[in-house]
């Protein structure tokens, strides 16, 4: 039974901690206990998540097309009683998942008339006029709502907080062995749904200039099925009922929600969940991680909030010893960057990639100068501790246009991955909701370097062929093209050698044939005396802002 009553939670969740419930799942792979967190790790005895799952399959959904199309195959054939939930930052009815009469709005629509269950959480955001899909967010309720389904538009954060995760959950009670979640960084909307070429989803968002009318996004989900979709569904189940109002001032709000006719301002019972039918269709160990803010009107599954993304990295990274790779979209945040630095500090062979955007999407003479600040520091702090060991990357399409890189992903000594809705800064990391998921393959990669950390732990298939998928995607590489990509310093000298291939080429004005790849060495902007000075206060309160309890901020607790 799920806790949903906040005055039963204890004043400090490492009191519920005391009993790891990752200790009764079976231990078929030693190295869960070294890469995984326990649950006194986890630091949240409110939630009753299971530590970690075994027998799943995960399956990489590279770029919004791939994902888009799957999702909208199993979504077209769910059933009457059967069950929909999504979380979501925002949502815009009319993106098409997989051509014309696909738009979202009409998919999810389509369910619930024919008698599909469809509950939904979107972001009850900030106004239009910030930038923010908060009326957009409202229609995709409304519409919902007309046909059957619900969507609540939540408002549970801290000031200036979001809900930034993104997970659908499909569950069959007739057949729960087709039961499926997908979750990662992809929104149900505008401009997500592109592919490996990059150039460009037809219905665009807003983002500046330099990446032009349809700019090319690259982004990733991954499809889970197994024992981890319970866990996913209860990460939906915790935020619906929790106990608090749907917003901060919910009469004022009704008043708003009234006059855009934004649906109900209150959840109705859930179904009650598929019981676990015992099939274990894969060889991936999941843990299911998450975050959630310190608030004054607590999450009674979170009292303290959640860090577990946070404290998850700082496992992976403390045990990484030849190659990390990331993806992120923003990359900036001094405590992401200590913990990268000593990463690199403590281990002279470990060498670390980034691929990141080449512009922010905030681009104005104001609000771009604090995360280039940012971004900067970031960059100095770990080219200081690793030296040329530490590179970070942007990509560009045929045509020369950047690609905006919103994908949110770690892979560590090919052993641990890591893909979800967190970005490696300290607002994902304490103040905004994020979910992710932490994959651990049982199956051992044959190929060599077998082990390449040397800790035993061998190369997983999962984590290898994941950043092998994404390599060949960036560097143009055909499947069978990725030998040199294999031992952790002949891979970071290739992905260096053909970024500065196309360096040299577009230095001599695109003359002769365009080497392959999209790669392009990142180049931080500078940013001034003056600029820091009010910048810095900027980035740190608003772009950046702190979701700890004071007293972990005055224990220096993460």
């Amino acid at each position: 039974m799920m806790r949903t009553d906040a005055t039963e939670t204890p004043e400090d969740p490492l009191e519920w901690a005391v009993i790891d419930r990752s200790a009764d799942v079976p231990a078929t792979d030693p190295a869960t206990r070294s890469w995984f967190l326990t649950d006194r790790e986890r630091a949240n005895g409110a939630t009753e998540l299971t530590g970690y799952t075994t027998g799943n399959s995960v399956r990489p959904l590279v770029d919004g097309r791939s994902y888009f199309a799957r999702l909208r195959a199993e979504l077209a054939t769910t059933e009457r009683g059967d069950q929909v939930y999504f979380l979501d930052f925002r949502g815009d009815l009319d993106e098409r998942l997989d051509g014309t009469g696909t738009e979202v709005g009409e998919v999810l629509g389509h369910a619930a008339r024919r008698g599909v269950g469809v509950f939904g959480l979107l972001w009850r955001s900030h106004p239009r006029v910030l930038r923010r899909p908060e009326k957009d967010n409202g229609e995709f309720a409304r519409r919902i709502d007309a046909d059957g389904g619900q969507v609540l538009l939540d408002g549970r954060t801290r000031l200036a907080g979001s809900h930034h995760q993104k997970l659908v959950v499909i569950r069959r009670p007739g057949s729960p062995e087709r039961d499926v979640a997908f979750v990662g960084g992809i929104d149900l909307s505008h401009s997500r749904n592109d592919d490996p070429e990059h150039l460009g989803d037809p219905q665009a968002a807003v983002l500046p200039a330099r990446y032009g009318p349809h700019p090319p996004w690259h982004d990733l989900q991954v499809e889970v099925r197994g024992p981890a979709v319970r866990d996913l569904e209860h990460s939906f189940r915790e935020r619906w009922h929790g106990s608090s109002a749907l917003a901060v001032h919910p009469r004022v709000r009704r008043l708003y929600d009234d006059a855009y006719s934004i649906g109900s301002a209150s959840s109705r019972p859930l179904p009650e969940p598929v019981p676990d039918d015992g099939a274990r269709p894969g060889d991936h160990c999941v843990q299911v991680l998450r975050t959630y803010p310190a608030r004054f009107r607590r999450y009674p599954f979170a009292p303290h909030g959640e860090r577990s993304i946070a404290h998850a990295y700082r496992k992976a990274f403390a045990r990484a010893r030849s190659l990390v790779y990331l993806e992120d979209q923003y990359l900036w945040s001094r405590p992401v960057a200590d913990v990268i630095a000593s990463a690199l500090r403590a281990n002279p062979e470990l060498r670390v990639i980034a691929v990141v955007p080449r512009y922010s999407d905030n681009a104005g003479r104001i609000s771009g100068v604090p995360g280039l600040l940012a971004r900067a520091d970031v960059m100095r702090a770990c080219v200081q501790a690793g030296g040329d060991r530490f590179a970070v990357y942007d990509l560009e399409n045929s045509s020369g246009l950047p690609i905006y890189v919103h994908s949110k992903v770690v892979i560590v000594d090919d052993v641990w991955a890591i893909v979800g809705s967190d970005n490696l800064n300290r607002r994902s990391w304490t103040h905004d909701s994020e979910l992710s998921v932490a994959v651990l393959d049982a199956r051992r990669d044959p190929r060599e370097p077998r082990d390449p950390a040397g800790l035993g732990d061998g190369a997983r298939t999962f984590a290898r062929d994941l950043r092998l998928a994404l390599w060949r995607e960036h560097l143009g590489r055909d499947v069978d093209d990725v030998a040199d990509l294999l031992a952790p310093a002949a891979a970071f000298a290739a992905f260096r050698r053909q970024a500065d291939e196309l360096a040299a080429w577009r230095d001599r004005s695109g003359r002769g044939p365009r080497p392959p790849g999209r790669v392009v060495q990142h180049r931080a902007a500078d940013v001034g005396p003056v600029s820091r000075l009010w910048a810095t206060p900027l980035y740190r309160m608003v772009y950046d802002p702190d979701g700890r309890p004071f007293r972990d901020r005055l224990r220096g607790r993460l």
